[in-house]
């Protein structure tokens, strides 16, 4: 995971914390939404992925998922079809601090890592399980 976190660090420009956590929070969500068999192959060529899941689903256990975006928050997810796992995912990575192009950035970088550990038939499948998520990448 360490090289997944330095290439966001790197392409991103956030720094080494904020990038944990938001691979956290996308994985978690992964987690709950996803194709379990193809999400725990993705954790399996992932080592230390499920750890950051983890500590994403403590953090943001709290409910508050909107990141204080309000009405924004609210367009992009009539845009989605309503009230989606991965608005309520956008909501946790912008309430941790990142903008919306940062957090398309992790996500990008994220996919494209997980395509190389896991192959692309695992994270389209994972993709395909969650409505709206190929929307955002």
């Amino acid at each position: 995971m360490e090289e997944l976190i330095q290439r966001i660090v790197t392409s991103v420009g956030i720094d080494e914390g904020l990038a944990k956590t938001a691979v956290g929070i996308i994985l978690n969500m992964f987690q709950k939404e996803g194709d379990a068999g193809a999400v725990a192959s993705l954790m399996n060529a992932m080592p230390g992925a499920g750890d950051l899941a983890s500590a994403a689903a403590s953090a943001t256990s709290d409910g508050d998922s909107g990141g204080g975006l309000g009405g924004l928050m609210g367009a992009a997810a009539s845009m989605l079809g309503g009230d989606s796992p991965v608005m309520g995912m956008v909501g946790d990575l912008t309430g941790a601090g990142l903008s919306i192009d940062q957090a398309k950035g992790v996500g990008n970088e994220l996919m494209e890592f997980a395509t190389e550990k896991a192959g692309g038939d695992v994270i389209a499948q994972i993709a395909g399980s969650i409505p709206g998520l190929d929307q955002l990448l």
